[in-house]
């Protein structure tokens, strides 16, 4: 899509999972166990993510690294690598104060998120618009 000399880029993600720490879960604790425990701790993820949205959002990034690393702990406990590696990567770019990267860094965990997290999308439409 042009529009006279800009070029609109719409960057795609290729998220990658991994099914063990699932696999695991529902190995060690059952069928309803696992599903409720899973529930809880996706909910847990979503709610982590919007917390630390609504901190960007209100420019107040002081206690931001440690969320960002629950966030990692949290996605790597389900076995959403991506979104892990990337909230990882937010936090580097935090501790080193670049700006430009933090920019750019979060506008990918947010992308990010919004594919692992695809079965809450109404919750994350509200959430980060």
């Amino acid at each position: 899509m042009m529009a006279g000399n800009v070029v609109a880029l719409r960057p795609k993600e290729c998220v990658r999972q991994d099914a063990e720490p699932i696999a695991a879960i529902y190995r060690n604790l059952g069928t309803a166990s696992a599903e409720q425990v899973v529930t809880r701790e996706l909910g847990e993820l979503a709610l982590t993510m919007a917390g630390l949205a609504q901190q960007v959002r209100a420019h107040q990034v002081q206690d931001m690294a440690r969320q960002l690393r629950r966030l990692q702990r949290m996605a790597e406990g389900l076995g959403m690598v991506s979104l892990g590696a990337v909230a990882g990567d937010v936090r580097q770019c935090l501790e080193r104060a670049d700006v430009t990267a933090f920019a750019a860094v979060w506008a990918r965990l947010l992308r990010i998120a919004e594919q692992s997290l695809a079965p809450d999308k109404a919750l994350l439409d509200q959430t980060f618009s």
